[in-house]
């Protein structure tokens, strides 16, 4: 073998020998002799956090704040990182009972959630946290997530706002896994209906942490992390100073009002009472005080603006004018005599008071007179035009159906119930298929069967106002400054002189008719008052209504339980709203009538805590 090449091998052979030790000698250098890589090694690591997004603001008609964020923290722990802990100073920061946290922790310490971030405590304060933070090194294993709770500026509209609550297992599965466990969801109200533009985009960054959980900065300069992206401001209709307005005539009373702009269909006020502050459902006490809301008597959580479904009483009348005349059965110039009294086969109906008798409908609507419109229902049911009455019921029905009633009218929120107008298949079997006009003749003065949400009645005052059609209900105005899709516009079918001669009715029932204790200096407003029948104790005192008459800018529907006549409670009510909206105040020569619906109890006031 070349002696110049044995050289060389022997040579390269030391050099590797030589670089082999130095590593090792490096190696032992830094596991052995300098503890400080071990250190970093032990007390660092990498971590993925979760940024959540900001849910998006919701402001009223007027551009003024009503739900936003507030900052909170939930505390995670990973059990085997828990050392030297001072339990008492930690259950004395955080507000817990000793016993509270022993029982979670023996849940936590085992299985795998022993080597695992796990949800300790969540959504304590900001003050709470910078108390915990001040301590942490002292708490090792326990570290803070940022997240942000619902605040509402005032305590109205419970029922509309909604909540949000941590995610369930139906909520992630229904989002095609959008959602993780421990996100925030809309639950009820506008928060769910529009959870899709609220909820925003989640983001998250990688850290480095010590044991202490503490942040030590951006991995990789933060170029891997991704930013949250807030979720869409919503403009309501909502005129939050007629809601407030509104719950505040209703206070110490159960009922609704529902105020809608005509010419739009947006919603001015949606009130229900009882009702509650809108905060009780908002951070940690929310699971109790939900609890608490679902066992009282008088059920805030139920909207009756949408839900609750009454007999219309005489605020129905107008339906059964105007289908009549629609049909040419009358004309708006039909007269009737009325003898206070009306009879039909086996038993007589009364009037429910002294009145003139109606020389057309307008004077009708005025009276309020029962045996008028008995008569026109009947005579528009067993009608000749038709072949039976089962076919005019049917064609009296389906007007039912396009004024918006027996059917959910659309509004954006969930639990809209549909009321009942009944169909010929109940009767056929309810009176064997034998019946005509006279067996169902409560209905034409909003009695019997038929039952309307409050948010229905003043959808159909709307038609008249708008002198034939109604646009959806709706309360949504602007999705990040813009409009959202257009709403249904539902033409009525009835004739624009047909509903002006209702609407002439209406005026003169406030002007000099059964709602003339409501009338407003300056205003030209019209309106029909109702009794429904309650069979549980005192009748409900109903109002629908509109101004100005020839130009509406609200329509108000108002219905009071147990309050009697529809001039005594429900339509002083009504005008306070229609007077407030318009004028911005009360004027001197109706702050009695303001003061009598302020002062009126109906209900224990003891029931709304329990």
């Amino acid at each position: 073998m070349n002696k110049k090449y044995t050289d060389r091998k022997g040579v390269l052979q030391i050099l590797i020998v030589a670089i082999a030790v130095i590593f090792l000698l490096k190696l032992f250098f830094l596991q052995v002799i300098d503890k400080k890589y071990k250190e970093a090694a032990e007390n660092n690591a990498i971590n993925k956090v979760k940024l959540y997004s900001d849910r998006g603001l919701i402001y009223d008609r007027n551009d003024e704040l009503l739900v936003y964020n507030q900052p909170i923290y939930d505390i995670k722990v990973i059990p085997r990182q828990v050392k030297d802990l001072d339990t008492t100073l930690f259950c004395s920061l955080l507000d817990i009972e000793k016993e509270q946290f022993i029982s979670k922790m023996k849940k936590l310490k085992s299985g795998i959630s022993y080597y695992r971030s796990n949800d300790f405590l969540k959504q304590i304060t900001s003050l709470e946290f910078t108390k915990f933070q001040e301590f942490s090194f002292k708490f090792s294993g326990f570290y803070g997530v940022p997240r942000t709770i619902r605040k509402f500026k005032h305590s109205t509209g419970a029922l509309i706002f909604g909540d949000i609550g941590e995610v369930d297992s139906t909520d992630i599965k229904n989002s095609d896994n959008y959602y993780l466990p421990g996100d925030y969801i809309g639950k009820s109200g506008i928060e769910k209906v529009y959870e899709e533009y609220l909820r925003g985009e989640r983001g998250y960054k990688y850290v480095f942490v010590d044991k202490f959980h503490n942040q030590k900065g951006a991995f990789n300069e933060g170029l891997e992390d991704l930013k949250p992206v807030s979720g869409q401001k919503l403009k309501l209709s909502l005129d939050v100073k007629l809601q407030m307005y509104g719950e505040k005539l209703l206070q110490n009373k159960i009922g609704s009002l529902v105020a809608i702009e005509p010419s739009t269909g947006e919603i001015l006020a949606l009130v229900s009472n009882p009702t509650f502050d809108p905060n009780m459902l908002a951070g940690r006490e929310r699971s109790d005080n939900y609890k608490l809301l679902q066992k009282n008597k008088l059920s805030p959580l139920f909207n009756r603006a949408i839900m609750a479904q009454y007999p219309p009483g005489s605020t129905f009348k107008p339906v059964t004018a105007a289908i009549a005349m629609q049909e040419g059965i009358i004309s708006k110039n039909f007269p009737y005599k009325c003898n206070l009294s009306y009879s039909i086969p086996g038993y007589t109906l009364h009037c429910s008071h002294r009145h003139t008798s109606a020389k057309n409908v307008m004077d009708a609507i005025q009276h309020s007179c029962n045996p008028y419109f008995w008569h026109v229902f009947r005579t528009n049911i067993d009608n000749e035009k038709y072949q039976d009455s089962k076919q005019a019921y049917t064609i009296w029905k389906n007007y039912c159906t396009q004024f918006g009633f027996d059917r959910k009218v659309g509004i954006d929120l969930l639990g809209e119930k549909e009321g009942n107008i009944p169909s010929t298949q109940y009767y056929n079997k309810l009176y064997n298929g034998s019946w005509r006009a006279s067996t169902i003749i409560s209905l034409a003065i909003g009695q019997g069967e038929i039952t309307v949400t409050p948010l229905q009645l003043a959808n159909f005052y709307t038609i008249i106002a708008n002198r034939g059609y109604y646009i959806e209900p709706h309360l949504i105005k602007k999705i990040d400054d813009k409009n959202p899709d257009p709403f249904l516009k539902i033409d009525s079918k009835l004739s624009k002189d047909n509903l002006e001669a209702i609407a002439q009715g209406l005026l003169q029932v406030v002007d000099i008719g059964t709602g003339r204790r409501s009338k407003i200096p300056g205003l030209i407003f019209g309106g029909k008052t109702g009794t429904a029948q309650n069979p549980h104790g005192d009748h409900h005192s109903i109002f629908a209504g509109f101004a100005p008459i020839d130009k509406p800018k609200i329509v108000v529907a108002t219905i009071v339980e147990n309050a009697g006549g529809g001039s005594a409670f429900a339509a002083p009510m009504s005008s306070l709203i229609i007077e407030k909206y318009l004028n911005d105040t009360i004027m001197n020569s109706r702050k009695w009538l303001e003061k009598s619906i302020l002062d009126a109890v109906f209900i224990d006031s003891t029931m709304l805590s329990q």
